[in-house]
Formats: structure tokens, C-alpha cells, sequence
């Protein structure tokens, strides 16, 4: 038998032979004397309580009507032994749905009436039946009280595991579209120059598919490790998945420009400040944003060039990319681009910005701010102690 059930069997066996010891032992005793004794002998009902309070309810009503019925202080303070049943009831209200809460209180209000009706006379039972009723009010208000208040929590559990949930569907979102958005746009440029050279330019094509492959399998590659990352964070599923890759960052950079660039949009990269390890949240956030918007110039602009900037500040990291293609990258009613990269910069409240250049072309230009730098560690000199 566990703990918490001898507690509360022990308890409850426990409670009717203290009852009778205090009848036995103070007979003679006061009706508050008995009710203050009750009411310390509902201490022993404390587990009942937590795991059957119906059950505790009816056992102190039976206590209290014991006590009454078998004391011989016939005062009106013996009135004051169903105290502990009016506890009782709060807890019920606190814990217990609202039709059998309803029943409870109804019932033992009744009960109650009936016994000072039965016991108290002349002008004093007027007064004791409303003493009788403020006290239960009293204790059900309380035990409502804390009903709400338990039931307003986990509201606020609730509505905390949706924007959870909300914010996470929303950043694979963000993921899922700025890696296959790049490698689609490379890909449908590719396919269209390998099908208008096929003819007249075999070796052309070769690569236009050769191209097409690799990108293919690379983003065959970065969807496969976002769904073990996924099923990673289920602990039932086990770990015996192939090992994830490292999160792109803007050391990948190149890379990115070297793949857009067979996709027939020249990217020039320019680095400024000092090149520093950067939060991973940062880099990869960086990371995003050159990449989608280099995308939004292959599939939208209409150009062979464009440009992207990466600024190392002492407080902030700047990235900017500029083309000089016809100046609507990005702004088709049905694409997620900007907005993906606008939240982006919000999570990491930064700054950004979005839209044609006064003298053709296109910038997008996104301002993250960085931590302060961490000390470096002080090495003692060789041979020191």
C-alpha cells in the first residue's frame, strides 16, 4: 500500500474512533470544546479529502450530527461542530464539477436547517439558521473563488501551449519556404534554359540537368534532416536517425552564390568589418534573408546581377541586397517572401525594410543587433602556477 492511500484509509479509520474519544473522554464538555475538537479531527480526512471529498463530506456530517446528537452541552455553540463540514464543502466547490457541487451544497444546506429547526427554539432559531447559511455562502464563495482562479491558470496554460505551438508552426514554416523556394527557383530557371538548348546545344543541357540534380538532392537533403529534427523532438520515436547536418549559416554564403549563379544570376559578395562567430539564431536568420532574397531576384526580377552586402558592427549585423532589375521582387500577392524575412528581423527585434530603388532595381536591407561579445579567457603564461 502506497503512502497517500494509508493516509487516506488510515485517516478515515482513524476519524470516527476519535469522535468517540472525544465524546467519551469530555462528555460534559462545552459544544464549542466539541466543535473546535471535530474540527481538528477533520485533520485526519485531509487525503479522503484530496482524492474522494464527497466521500469526506458525508463523513463529517455524520461526525458533526454524532457529536450533537450524543453531547450533552444542549447550548447553540454545538451548532458551531458543522464548521467542519462547511470546509468540506468548499473543497468540494474548489475541486468537484459544478452539478455535483450544486447537490452538495444544496443537500447539506437543507441538512443543516433541518437539525437547528430540530434543536435550537424561541427567538434563537432565526438567528442561527442565518449563521447557518452565511457560514456555508462563505465557504462555497471561497471554494468558487479558487475554482476560478485554478480554471483562469489553465486558461492561461492553454493559451500558452497555443502560441507555442502557433510560433513553432510558423518558424518550420519559415524554414520549409526559404529552403525549397531558393532550390525551386533554381531549379524551374535550369529546367527552362536546358529545354530551349536542348536541341541546338547538348552539352548546354547537360549541365542545365546536371544542375537541376544537384540541387534536387540537396534539397531532397535539407527536407530530410528538418523531418528527423522533427521526429527527434517526439523522445518515443528513439534517435537511431541519420545524424543532422550543421544549420546553414553565412559562412555558407559562397556556396549559395556559386549555386545561384548557375542559375544565371551573377551574385557579388561583399564582406565589411570584422568576420566574428555570430549567435546561431543570428546566422542562420542572416542566412535566410540573403537567401530568399537572392531567390526573389532569380524568379522575379529580370536581371543577371545583383549584389549583397554583409556589415559587421560593433552592435549590429547589417545584410542588404540590391538589383537592378524592374523593381517588384517579391511583392506578388501570393508569396510568403517578405513576410517570412519581416518576421524573421521582428524575433530578433531588428530592423527592416523592403521595396524598389529610386533609381531601378531592388533593396532589401534587414539590421539584426548583437550581443555583446564575451570576454575572452585569460590564459596564465606557460611554466606560471
Amino acid at each position: 500500500m502506497t503512502k497517500t492511500r494509508l493516509m487516506t484509509w488510515g485517516g478515515s479509520g482513524l476519524y470516527p474512533v476519535m469522535l468517540m474519544l472525544l465524546l467519551g473522554g469530555a462528555g460534559g464538555a462545552t459544544g464549542t470544546l466539541h466543535a473546535v475538537g471535530s474540527l481538528l479531527a477533520c485533520s485526519l480526512l485531509v487525503g479522503l479529502l484530496r482524492r474522494h471529498p464527497v466521500a469526506a463530506v458525508v463523513l463529517t456530517t455524520l461526525g458533526a450530527l454524532s457529536i450533537m446528537w450524543c453531547g450533552q452541552d444542549h447550548s447553540p455553540n454545538r451548532f458551531f461542530t458543522f464548521l467542519a463540514v462547511d470546509l468540506a464543502l468548499g473543497f468540494v466547490v474548489a475541486t468537484r464539477p459544478r452539478r455535483t457541487s450544486v447537490v452538495a451544497v444544496a443537500t447539506s444546506a437543507l441538512l443543516q436547517l433541518l437539525v437547528v429547526g430540530a434543536f435550537a427554539h424561541g427567538p434563537q432559531l432565526f438567528g442561527f439558521a442565518v449563521i447557518a447559511l452565511m457560514a456555508l455562502v462563505t465557504a462555497g464563495t471561497v471554494g468558487l473563488l479558487v475554482r476560478e482562479r485554478h480554471e483562469h491558470a489553465a486558461e492561461l496554460r492553454s493559451q500558452e501551449v497555443a502560441e507555442a505551438v502557433t510560433a513553432e508552426r510558423l518558424r518550420i514554416a519559415r524554414e520549409l519556404h526559404d529552403m525549397v523556394a531558393h532550390s525551386i527557383g533554381i531549379i524551374a530557371i535550369q529546367a527552362g534554359v536546358g529545354s530551349r538548348v536542348i536541341e541546338t546545344q547538348p552539352a548546354e543541357a547537360r549541365e542545365a540537368l546536371r544542375a537541376i540534380e544537384s540541387t534536387s538532392r540537396e534539397t531532397l537533403a535539407g527536407l530530410r534532416r528538418t523531418l528527423v529534427a522533427l521526429r527527434q523532438a517526439d523522445p518515443a520515436t528513439g534517435s537511431g536517425s541519420a545524424p543532422l547536418a550543421p544549420t546553414p549559416g553565412l559562412d555558407d554564403i559562397e556556396r549559395l552564390a556559386t549555386a545561384t549563379a548557375d542559375a544565371g544570376v551573377l551574385v557579388e559578395v561583399s564582406w565589411t568589418g570584422e568576420r566574428r562567430r555570430l549567435p546561431a539564431d543570428i546566422d542562420l536568420s542572416a542566412y535566410r534573408i540573403v537567401q530568399e532574397a537572392v531567390t526573389n531576384v532569380v524568379r522575379h526580377a529580370d536581371t543577371g546581377h545583383c549584389r549583397v552586402a554583409i556589415d559587421y558592427g560593433a552592435e549590429e549585423l547589417s545584410v542588404e541586397i540590391l538589383d537592378d532589375g524592374r523593381g517588384r521582387t517579391g511583392t506578388t500577392e501570393s508569396g510568403f517572401g517578405i513576410t517570412g524575412m519581416q518576421e524573421r528581423v521582428s524575433l530578433l527585434h531588428g530592423r527592416f525594410s523592403a521595396g524598389p530603388r529610386s533609381d531601378g532595381g531592388f533593396r532589401v536591407t534587414a539590421r539584426l543587433p548583437l550581443p555583446e561579445p564575451l570576454p575572452e579567457p585569460v590564459t596564465a603564461p606557460a611554466g606560471a602556477r
